[in-house]
């Protein structure tokens, strides 16, 4: 049990091609069910957050299990307990739990020790992996939210260079630096997107700083470019459709799988994260 949790924090935050198989079942289950709740509840942006405390709280409670377990058996004749305890009273196994949650937390109460030579080698041990837990945790969270923060504002970016949704006027690309800076931020996108997974079940909420709102926006400045009479702009804009085909690559093998064209893969992206198909963009 302990080395699976073990295996599963490698994967989740220090294997950058894929995510632990726990962590992206909760994640996924917790996505899935905010989709069956109503528009305005979904905003709230409530499953991310939740799905990472519940994967973190099962990280703990396993490990915490699967030391409870090499201890129990050893209770209590490999254990020395302090003046007021009864040894043959506290052989069960929540006693066993309690010497483990202390040792993991890193608390050293000390009332209940290990005597015999291997277990107070286990011991320590556990205590060293619930340190690395909680850096696990806090590294974790000090990564996604960036990127969270990354793609928020590519969107909002976005959104500024689209005044035709008030206006009735179509966005025009005129300067090929713009085109690469956006493809360059994509790129970003696409990267997070790999290296924290877990990033894709937050949702943005507010359709100007949503991705997934904005990114046919892109999509038309890509299409503006590859008909403009710059060269310098068609080819800033080949760029900036490169960057989006890798997006879509990204969002469709590791989580919409729906083996279409780029351009579906987006618009699937859009209705996943609970924009509808008119949605302007």
């Amino acid at each position: 049990m302990v080395l699976l949790i073990l295996r599963d924090v490698f994967h989740t935050l220090w294997h950058p091609t894929r995510h632990g198989g726990l962590s992206r079942l909760v994640m996924t289950l917790a996505w899935r069910t905010s989709a069956r709740l109503s528009h305005r509840r979904r905003r709230s942006g409530l499953a991310g957050p939740l799905a990472m405390v519940t994967v973190v709280v099962l990280w703990a409670l396993t490990i915490t299990t699967g030391w409870a377990l090499v201890y129990w058996p050893h209770m209590p004749d490999s254990f020395t307990y302090t003046a007021g305890l009864v040894p043959g009273e506290h052989t069960g196994f929540v006693d066993a739990l309690y010497v483990s949650l202390v040792n993991l937390t890193t608390l050293g109460l000390g009332d209940i020790a290990p005597t015999t030579g291997w277990l107070r080698i286990v011991a320590p041990l556990e205590a060293l992996i619930g340190f690395a837990l909680l850096s696990a945790t806090v590294s974790w969270i000090l990564g996604i939210y960036p990127a969270l923060a990354r793609r928020r504002a590519l969107a909002l970016r976005l959104s500024h260079l689209q005044p035709g949704q008030t206006q009735g006027a179509a966005p025009r690309p005129e300067r090929a630096d713009l085109l690469d800076s956006l493809a360059k931020n994509i790129a970003v996108i696409s990267v997070d997107f790999m290296q924290y997974a877990e990033s894709y079940y937050f949702y943005d909420g507010d359709d100007r700083t949503s991705l997934a709102s904005q990114v046919d926006g892109a999509l038309k400045l890509a299409d503006l470019a590859a008909v403009s009479d710059d060269p310098a702009v068609r080819q800033s804009g080949k760029v900036l459709e490169a960057a989006l085909e890798d997006l879509a690559a990204i969002l469709d093998e590791r989580f919409l799988r729906t083996a279409g064209t780029p351009r579906q893969t987006l618009t699937a992206y859009r209705l996943d994260h609970g924009q509808h198909a008119g949605t302007p963009a």
